[in-house]
């Protein structure tokens, strides 16, 4: 029999073709707004109530909150056809399942800590694998959120996580990622929100607040330079201070400031050559010291491999894995070797953080009430919203065709989803490709039950819609020939622990989509994809609309989208690039395209991140490289006109210019701020998400992030004295409104 930890099982589920292994401020707010309406909790109160709990406890009870043990485990059987064989493991007494679990102190009237796996619901895989009986809303991909370029939705997504979990008797959600897409190829792009720092910082941030409205801890991950899953457990992420500051730091530090989460996850990687769960520089000085960080910080699964060092370098609370390197922490203690306040310090924080959420006087409890229909209905807005018209010539939104063919995706079946520890159980179930159940279940596409093709069906009842699997070109551009329209939706599943080998369609979709386009002009293509793709065909097809994984109502929205009913709003995340070529390292290093489900780590190797901060857009923009599609880039089914811009300086940076939506349907227009400090790349320092009639005109003003101004030099920050160029461009491809201002010096916390 084979031993395999809950996230080595969790990464295969979904994975096509395929199966490997898997694993996972300012200070904390005032603003945790509870289930329940109740008192706000101030940080004095939360620290003087801590401070009596943690030292009414002894050594030994302050030790057990910083060794969760698995809530889940599992073993697979020789011969099990069906997850429960595989399941031999029980529970710890008291916990309800999912990822990680601390037992109750009764003596001092704490609770226990139930831990669930997210970012992208309630993600209670030991129930999940064991079958239907616990589902939960299953939101869109975090990229869509990013899409969205709406916090405050962002914000409504959150808050549908944390009242279910909290409805399930979860208090802590291990949500809240915000790693860059520095590296496009990762497999889990789709659970982060883009390559941009202040809009990936803002997007989590607003969601990690949602989230600990419902009194419920949020544990923003992965800390940090995650960017890649290929050898993540042995890579050692080489980076300037300056670059890591300006960028993947920056959008965590954003993120923290904004939704002041109750913990914070470690990553699997080194930064700099000390792994992150035991890194110094990034857990005391960073985090703890120049943040004020008053959390505590958990590590990944996995994520522990010295004592002494993690605990020494920042760490407060050892996640289960296989070696438990806090078994001899009182020995420790005791012998000097870690000093008592250092372990009080550890578990302060975290009874600290539970108090601050909400979680001590308004305690998560199994059973409670869920709005399934409202939470669904959260979903698919941020379907809608986060979904990214790329390209129409004319043939979107459909009219009332005669016939129109849907051609592959498994759009009959329903809208697939990412793999790994983000996979909610969905209401409904989840699907598989192909019927498949159980341990065949393995290595196959996993769908929420939306099906596009049944929603389009609905919402069209006097079209004749057909439908072909696109399993035969030859018979699917048969059928594309004798319609009018032709949609062909394409798929692309990533998952934890896997980076996608290439940024193109698998199985041959390339292929499938020239044969239909070729069959029929009248082309549309939807992809249902967490990465960029490259797109060879798109010269030969109408429309493209990146669907992402859309979620529980994902159907439901696409076909809403796809008629009009709703006027494509998204904007991209994420450069979309014309090949590999064109990135800091064409080659992904760490990849093995024959890993499998029991293959070793690779040799410990490095990655230098010589691109700085220039990360995503202003790579391209650094090296003049034109994208398929740049970062802020999306189409809606309407024209705006951006004027009049007026542009002031000084100490502070300020735009304001006139929308006017020139077309003739209602629409979302997304205005972007980008700024140039004196001999940089353009950064987004802003935007404005605004919504107008036919015809309609509105005045919009727009500050810039002050941290975006600012350069890290000679250990500080300064925005240097000069002249900023200025754009108000609908994308990174910074076309529009051009002007310029000169901005005094500003060094440190008075231009942060």
């Amino acid at each position: 029999m084979v031993n395999l930890d809950r996230r080595t099982v969790l990464a295969a589920i979904g994975r096509p073709a395929i199966v490997v292994g898997f694993s996972l401020v300012g200070s904390l707010a005032a603003h945790f707004s509870p289930a329940e309406a109740s008192r706000p909790i101030t940080w004095a109160e939360a620290d003087q109530r801590a401070a009596k709990i943690v030292d009414a406890m002894t050594l030994e009870e302050q030790i057990q909150l910083l060794r969760p043990l698995a809530a889940t485990s599992f073993q697979f059987a020789p011969g099990a056809n069906t997850f429960p064989e595989t399941m031999r493991k029980p529970s710890p007494p008291g916990a309800i399942g999912s990822a990680g679990f601390v037992p109750a102190l009764p003596r001092v009237n704490f609770p226990a800590l139930q831990e669930s796996d997210g970012p992208l619901g309630v993600a209670n895989m030991k129930a999940w694998i064991r079958g239907i009986e616990d589902q939960a809303t299953a939101l869109p991909a975090s990229i869509a959120w990013a899409a969205s370029f709406d916090p405050s939705l962002a914000e409504r997504a959150g808050a549908v996580i944390g009242s279910e979990a909290h409805a399930k008797g979860f208090n802590v959600m291990l949500s809240g990622a915000v790693n860059l897409a520095r590296e496009p190829r990762n497999g889990r792009t789709f659970e982060y929100a883009g390559e941009d720092p202040l809009l990936a910082g803002t997007i989590i941030g607003a969601n990690i607040a949602g989230i600990q409205s419902r009194n419920v801890v949020s544990t923003i991950k992965h800390f940090a330079l995650n960017d890649q899953e290929s050898g993540r457990g042995v890579l050692d992420a080489r980076i300037s201070e300056a670059g890591a500051r300006e960028s993947d730091l920056l959008a965590f530090e954003i993120a923290i400031a904004r939704g002041q989460p109750g913990s914070v996850m470690c990553s699997y990687n080194k930064a700099n050559g000390d792994h992150s769960c035991q890194n110094d520089w990034l857990l005391n000085q960073v985090l703890k010291r120049d943040w004020g960080y008053r959390g505590w910080v958990m590590s990944d699964w996995g994520g522990v491999h010295d004592m002494r060092k993690a605990v020494m370098g920042g760490l407060d609370q050892h996640s289960p894995q296989g070696k438990d390197y806090f078994a001899g922490l009182a020995d420790a203690v005791a012998r000097n070797e870690i000093p008592k306040a250092r372990v009080r310090d550890m578990a302060f924080r975290i009874v600290r953080s539970m108090i601050a959420v909400g979680a001590l006087d308004n305690p998560a409890k199994a059973g409670g009430a869920i709005d399934r229909e409202a939470n669904m209905a959260v979903a698919q807005a941020q379907a809608e919203a986060g979904a990214v018209l790329l390209k129409n010539d004319g043939l979107l939104p459909l009219e009332a065709n005669k016939t129109v063919v849907i051609v592959g995706g498994y759009a009959d079946t329903g809208v697939v989803v990412g793999g790994g520890g983000s996979m909610v159980n969905p209401y409904g179930g989840i699907v598989h490709q192909d019927g498949a159940i159980g341990m065949a279940a393995l290595g196959k596409l996993s769908f929420v039950p939306s099906s596009p093709l049944a929603a389009l069906r609905a919402l069209r009842p006097d079209t004749d819609i057909r439908f072909d699997d696109g399993k035969d070109p030859a018979r699917a551009a048969k059928a594309a020939r004798e319609a009018d329209v032709a949609i062909v939706f394409a798929l692309k599943q990533a998952t934890e622990n896997f980076d996608v080998a290439d940024l193109s369609l698998p199985n041959d979709q390339d292929a499938l989509i020239a044969a239909v386009a070729a069959a029929n002009p009248r082309t549309a293509v939807v992809l249902e994809t967490g990465n960029p793709i490259v797109m060879p065909w798109l010269n030969s097809v109408k429309a493209v609309l990146q669907a992402w994984y859309p979620g529980q109502r994902g159907g439901e929205a696409i076909a809403n989208l796809l008629t009009g009913k709703v006027s494509p709003s998204g904007r991209l995340p994420i450069t979309f690039p014309i090949s590999v070529d064109q990135l800091p390292r064409p080659k992904l290093d760490g990849f093995d395209p024959n890993a499998t489900l029991f293959s070793p780590p690779p040799a410990p190797f490095t990655v230098d991140y010589h691109e700085g901060s220039d990360v995503g857009y202003r790579w391209f923009q650094r090296t003049k490289a034109e994208p398929l599609f740049p970062f802020g880039f999306g189409l809606s089914y309407t024209q705006f006109q951006h004027s009049k811009l007026r542009v002031e300086g000084g100490k502070q940076l300020k735009v304001s210019f006139t929308v006017t939506n020139v077309g003739k349907r209602a629409g979302v227009d997304v205005p972007q701020l980008y700024v140039a400090p004196p001999g940089r790349t353009h950064r987004l320092a802003g935007w404005e998400r605004i919504e107008l009639k036919p015809g309609e005109s509105r005045r919009v003003t727009i500050s810039a992030d002050p941290k975006i101004l600012a350069s890290y030099e000679n250990n500080g920050w300064r925005r240097a004295e000069g002249v900023y160029d200025v754009r108000v461009s609908p994308s990174a491809n910074l076309s529009g409104l051009h002007g310029s201002a000169r901005l005094s010096e500003a060094n440190n916390s008075t231009s942060r």
